[in-house]
């Protein structure tokens, strides 16, 4: 049992992860802590290097510009999609919908307008382009 975050730790911890302006988007600190293992893309990795070093009893706020948490928006991943290719369902705007890809993978996409033909699908991940605000208190190590 370490006392210091290392690069494959399996890490217990309480997180937030906050817009700049302080608005929580997730939290743990008000629920059970998590408990992620290093190095198994549990975490994004910009993150998972800002807590390698911490401290059992650490606290810490750390704010991400958008290449260092979910990555710049994409426009290329914002697509038209027939209604057709959708299914025969109410759809709202500002809803997720899931996708299939031909080899049998799932994906999510935002609804961001939809008519009677198609409907403009945003598959970046919600937080893409946004500044971040990563709060992190290490509660144990193994």
């Amino acid at each position: 049992m370490s006392n210091i975050v290392e690069a494959n730790s399996l890490v217990t911890l309480h997180y937030r992860i906050a817009l700049p302006n302080g608005q929580p988007l997730i939290s743990t600190f008000e629920a059970t802590p998590a408990t992620l293992q290093l190095g198994a893309s549990e975490m994004l990795p910009a993150m998972e290097q800002l807590i390698i070093g911490l401290g059992v009893g650490s606290r810490q706020v750390f704010e991400l510009e958008p290449e260092q948490g979910f990555g710049p928006h994409r426009a290329e991943l914002v697509e038209r999609v027939k209604r057709e290719h959708m299914p025969d369902e109410a759809i709202e705007p500002m809803s997720i919908m899931e996708f299939t890809a031909p080899d049998g993978s799932r994906y999510s996409g935002l609804v961001r307008e939809i008519d009677e033909q198609s409907a403009l699908i945003d598959f970046n991940h919600p937080l893409a382009g946004k500044a971040i605000r990563f709060e992190v208190e290490v509660i144990g190590i193994l």
